[in-house]
């Protein structure tokens, strides 16, 4: 391969500025052909704005971009699409109300000699390029009618059917099972086989050392470095990301575990989970792991009430309590932060100021009047307690970080006074520097006698959080272990079945 050749694309000193802000400064590196290149940052390191450059979403303020040793100038995605480039992002960008093939030929469907539209072609090819990445589903089927595991295949298809160069995958792991990680995993070295450029941005470290050649460490809006990924390390790369040794991120100062704040007792619902006890201490950290499919979410929503048992008791501060509904859980001083806290925990589109307080809005209200002063005191004083990056109180949710979004599900419930908190993957889709800010909150809640229940599909996340764990394996309790039993071999035996 002639050398001018070995790059897909070369990033030459490209800065962007904002109005006040420059968002990118002087940035360079390359993508070979056949490599899988990592870009890692904290949130606002500049990796989105990277890639929205190269897919032509924004303009650069200065520097170049050559394709195979070409200057370009991406005027928009779709001109970036007709030069090979290509992105699979997390929330994907598929029309939900068409057939797959219809998404993969859209705005140049094939036609008959009559002029019709050849759908017999589009049917066909659609098939092809599906099944050479081992996705089998009908190209007549309707992209809402699919999972987002399938969706996501659907749109790595469309990007292979328009012959792209250079795939781009923004944290494509963030909503997938072991199993469809797997699968991705296959493809994208089928990829690199075919000599497909992969850029791939994930807050997911491990993930880097199983797929990547090389890694490029951002940190506000400046290239740190560009390493090959067998010559590092991750506490190198986290070293190199936040500024800091993140060796003890899980430490937190733990207060001694007072009265038992919730117990459950022998709690069934169908085929989700069976005969579940576990008790849970004031002040203390008590952990769920499994893996998908085994139940965990579904236990926390039981006992918050959104889904309803079929047997069993749940008892708060020693107390029997029927709890129906997520009002009833609330009452009792519950507080349940989502997995998916963009639909279930936020209204991105209201303002922090609104999100904060509409659980608690009865402390902010006479005669169902809001008080603007209390509620901005309210806000303003839980932002500065959870160092929340915001400009002000009345941004819109939706403008926010995927850590400063936590903050504002965690800021809801602490203006609620709520006792027991339960964390769904607390950190998934947030990066480093965040995650510790994360625990640090944990620890503030265990200094003011709260309980904390976390669920993490991340086994170093809640063994290191944890006072002890509950391990689940296809609905049913298959131990509790104290921190003292905590081992990853063993966690992983009991989640897969075998006691």
């Amino acid at each position: 391969m002639p050398l001018e050749h070995e790059n897909i694309i070369e990033i030459n000193n490209i800065s962007k500025e904002f109005p006040g802000v420059k968002a990118l400064d002087c940035v360079s590196f390359a993508i070979r052909k056949g490599e899988v290149h990592a870009i890692i940052g904290e949130n606002g390191a500049g990796k989105s704005t990277i890639i929205k450059i190269l897919m032509g979403v924004h303009t650069k303020t200065s520097g170049e971009i050559l394709m195979e040793g070409k200057p370009v100038d991406f005027k928009s995605p779709l001109h970036a699409e007709k030069h090979g480039l290509g992105a699979v992002y997390q929330d994907i960008n598929l029309a939900k109300d068409l057939s797959i093939a219809e998404n993969f030929y859209m705005g140049q469907l094939p036609k008959t000699k009559f002029g019709l539209v050849d759908f017999k072609t589009m049917y066909e090819e659609t098939k092809k390029t599906l099944e050479s990445i081992n996705v089998h589903v009908n190209p007549k089927a309707v992209i809402n009618e699919l999972s987002v595991a399938q969706q996501e295949m659907v749109a790595i298809g469309k990007i292979l059917h328009l012959k792209a160069k250079l795939i781009i995958f923004d944290e494509p792991t963030a909503l997938l099972t072991n199993e469809e990680i797997e699968e991705l995993f296959k493809i994208i070295q089928m990829l690199k086989e075919k000599n497909v450029g992969i850029i791939y941005i994930t807050h997911r470290i491990d993930e880097i050392f199983r797929i990547s050649d090389r890694v490029t460490v951002m940190k506000d809006g400046i290239k740190v470095r560009t390493v090959n990924t067998d010559e590092t390390n991750e506490n190198d790369l986290i070293t190199m990301m936040v500024g800091r040794n993140t060796e003890h991120m899980y430490e937190i100062e733990q207060p001694e575990h007072g009265e038992t704040v919730l117990k459950v007792k022998d709690l069934c619902r169908g085929k989700a989970f069976r005969n579940i006890n576990f008790e849970v201490k004031r002040g203390e950290i008590f952990g769920l792991f499994g893996l998908i499919g085994s139940g965990r979410t579904e236990i926390v929503k039981c006992i918050f009430g959104a889904d309803k048992k079929e047997s069993g008791d749940i008892y708060i501060n020693g107390q029997k309590t029927e709890i129906n509904n997520p009002e009833e859980a609330i009452k009792n001083g519950m507080a349940l932060i989502p997995e998916n806290r963009k639909d279930e925990g936020l209204a991105l589109g209201l303002s922090i100021i609104v999100n904060t307080n509409m659980v608690a809005i009865n402390k902010v209200s006479s005669y169902g009047i809001i008080n603007d002063r209390k509620s901005n005191e309210q806000t303003t004083k839980l932002v500065e307690m959870l160092k929340t990056k915001t400009p002000s109180i009345h941004q819109l949710v939706k403008n926010l970080s995927g850590g400063n979004q936590q903050k504002v599900v965690i800021s809801k419930w602490l203006a609620q006074e709520s006792d027991i908190f339960i964390f769904d993957e607390p950190t998934v889709g947030i990066d480093v520097g965040a995650k510790q800010e994360i625990y640090k909150i944990f620890g503030e809640l265990l200094s003011r006698g709260k309980s904390i229940i976390v669920i993490s599909s991340y086994l170093p996340e809640v063994m290191g959080l944890s006072n002890r764990m509950l391990v689940m394996y296809e609905g049913r309790q298959m131990a509790i272990l104290d921190k003292s039993e905590f081992d990853d071999k063993k966690v992983l035996k009991l989640a897969s079945g075998i006691s």
